[in-house]
């Protein structure tokens, strides 16, 4: 990263101008709105009017943990070639996490910036963490995103909230919007005995008709697996997502040791930017 190319994504969330470098560790629009630069690789735009609340540390080190162990690493695989697919020059992870995904879409690109966004600065400086290809934001999802117009060839969004509105804008025309959503199957050993959260059902069929004013779906790929894992896998998979919110240690604490079968079920879609 260096403020330069964090920059030449960025606009003021405030008056929508253009950032630029104004100093050290320093962005500034042309109306004076200034804003620090974190000198581990990212800025923080996110809003103060709402109350939300992104990753904690105890999550993403769950991920980490997880995700390395290679469970996940198939689907990384499929996201990755189909958006090598596109060969972009700029690709958007919304909900970045911890990279993980960005870091498996790098592996396949030459020259390819990125920009990886969160609500968490915590998940946010693992994703910028030890590539200076990727840049790193602090944003929420839901409020106008301070990324510039059009200067996106590929968003990512893998388990992450969307903003379909905000998501055409920052795409250049003919961009792609990369989606991953749970099927309704997803983690359903872990829901029956009470470690997980329900998954809505036709998740991805509301999920195409809330981004038709928009993009056009143009690929989808339904993919299930059946797991084998340990108590500790299964602590780590609970832990790292939003169902660390709602199941407590003394829960998880009485987990069979015995190895359990869990169901991996999502889809990953591709749409085309309309217009």
């Amino acid at each position: 990263m260096s403020l330069q190319t964090l920059s030449e994504w960025l606009r003021c969330p405030i008056c929508f101008g253009p950032l630029a470098p104004g100093g050290a560790l320093v962005l500034r629009c042309a109306t004076g709105h200034a804003y620090d630069a974190n000198k581990r690789g990212y800025v923080s735009l996110a809003g103060g009017s709402r109350r939300l609340i992104g990753d904690s540390a105890a999550m993403l080190d769950a991920r980490d943990a997880f995700l390395s162990a290679g469970w996940y690493e198939p689907l990384r695989d499929s996201i990755a070639a189909l958006v090598a697919q596109e060969d972009p020059l700029a690709v958007l992870d919304v909900g970045c996490g911890t990279g993980y995904y960005l870091r498996g879409v790098l592996a396949t690109l030459d020259s390819a910036r990125t920009l990886g966004m969160d609500l968490s600065p915590v998940a946010v400086a693992r994703t910028v963490a030890g590539d200076i290809r990727i840049d790193g934001l602090v944003a929420d999802v839901w409020a106008p995103l301070p990324v510039r117009d059009g200067v996106v060839d590929v968003i990512l969004n893998v388990f992450a909230p969307r903003n379909p509105a905000e998501f055409h804008r920052v795409l250049r025309p003919g961009g792609l919007l990369v989606v991953v959503v749970p099927q309704e199957t997803h983690l359903q050993e872990l829901r029956a005995a009470g470690l997980a959260l329900g998954v809505q059902a036709n998740k991805s069929d509301e999920l195409v008709a809330s981004l038709d004013a928009n993009f056009v779906l143009e690929s989808r790929r339904i993919s299930s697996e059946l797991l084998t894992l340990d108590a500790s896998q299964v602590t780590r998979l609970v832990g790292m997502g939003p169902s660390a919110h709602h199941t407590d240690a003394a829960t998880l604490a009485q987990e069979p040791h015995a190895d359990r079968p869990v169901t991996v079920a999502v889809e990953l879609l591709g749409f085309r930017r309309r217009g």
